[in-house]
């Protein structure tokens, strides 16, 4: 038996070490493969169904011309007691480009809602969506705001501006989402280190 010299011993006593370096290195460029293809994924706001302002179906209303007497009284006794709820639908599209062969999973996406550039209600989608390469994915937010907590005017104000972010008639409002991903990686979750601003258009790349 050949007796293990003081370098021998120093090898060995290092290896493990060493392997868990490499296994950490492997980890890590995993990591930044996954970042780097949720980097590239392709955001937009691809519209907003199911919009509801003080319980109104606005599917069926392109004007004030188009309420019943009742709702037009609904409406105008909402902007008196100083409340008009307006619930709808937000649809952001992802699409993690074919050419970036690897799946990004989103985790969760802290938002804020943007109209006119007004910033309104925050939330969060926590939902875990899969990214594969090429295949456009819908992101649904259900977003529930009270209108006269960031605008003023009449009822007939009102309706024009949910029928414009309804895009149901009329000028149609600016909408956008400012939202900061966060994805799954080998390491834990890793947050985007700043927000990205979602709009009707491609954004991200």
């Amino acid at each position: 038996m050949f007796p293990i010299s003081d370098r021998s011993r120093a090898r060995a006593r290092l290896t493990p070490g060493v392997l868990a370096l490499a296994i950490l290195c492997v980890g890590g460029c995993a990591t930044l493969q996954q970042i780097a293809a949720l980097r590239n994924v392709d955001f937009s706001l691809d519209g907003v169904t199911d919009p509801r302002l003080a319980g109104i179906d606005l599917a069926r209303v392109d004007s004030w011309d188009d309420l019943s007497f009742a709702d037009a009284a609904r409406l105008t006794l909402a902007v008196t007691r100083k409340s008009m709820p307006m619930d709808f639908l937000v649809h952001v599209g992802a699409e993690n480009p074919a050419d970036n062969q690897t799946t990004a999973r989103l985790i969760r996406m802290d938002w804020m809602l943007l109209i006119q550039d007004r910033e309104t209600l925050t939330g969060v989608f926590e939902d875990e969506v899969l990214l594969p390469p090429g295949q456009p994915r819908d992101i649904p937010i259900r977003v529930s705001l009270d209108l006269v907590d960031f605008f003023e005017g009449s009822a007939r104000d009102l309706l024009e501006l949910a029928l414009s972010v309804a895009g149901a008639g009329g000028v149609p409002a600016d909408v956008a989402l400012r939202a900061t991903p966060t994805i799954d990686t080998p390491l834990g979750p890793m947050r985007y280190p700043e927000p990205i601003t979602i709009v009707s258009g491609e954004v991200g790349r």
